[in-house]
């Protein structure tokens, strides 16, 4: 615990939680939103990529058709596309804390009216 009013109860902690209601953070959740459909772009561009189809034609004339997926492109499309989730996620969080104001007890806004 600590001795002084509004200060953290642990190194590091943020001495106020009106710290993290910011209007500038909308514009952070903008950027992730575009970050967030630029990886999805690209993570439907890898996974285009990753899948080959193969066609095998045989002496009699008969026709084997396969599909060939490449690791690499495939694990970069699953990367992209979880990253671009996160981002999405992150952006919601950002708006929130951007949209929300911060909460005040009944308690403490009865005692600042008495003062």
């Amino acid at each position: 615990m600590s001795d002084v009013a509004g200060a953290p109860a642990w190194p590091g902690a943020a001495p106020n939680r009106d710290r993290l209601h910011q209007p500038w953070r909308s514009a952070v959740a903008l950027v992730e939103v575009v970050l967030a459909a630029g990886a999805g772009w690209l993570a439907t561009v890898s996974w285009s990529t990753a899948v080959t189809p193969v066609v095998t034609r045989l002496a009699d004339g008969t026709e084997l058709a396969s599909t060939h997926y490449a690791g690499n492109w495939v694990a970069m499309a699953i990367g992209l596309g979880t990253l671009a989730g996160l981002l999405v996620i992150d952006a919601v969080r950002q708006l929130l804390l951007a949209v929300r104001a911060p909460r005040r007890s009944r308690r403490r806004r009865h005692l600042k009216k008495r003062d």
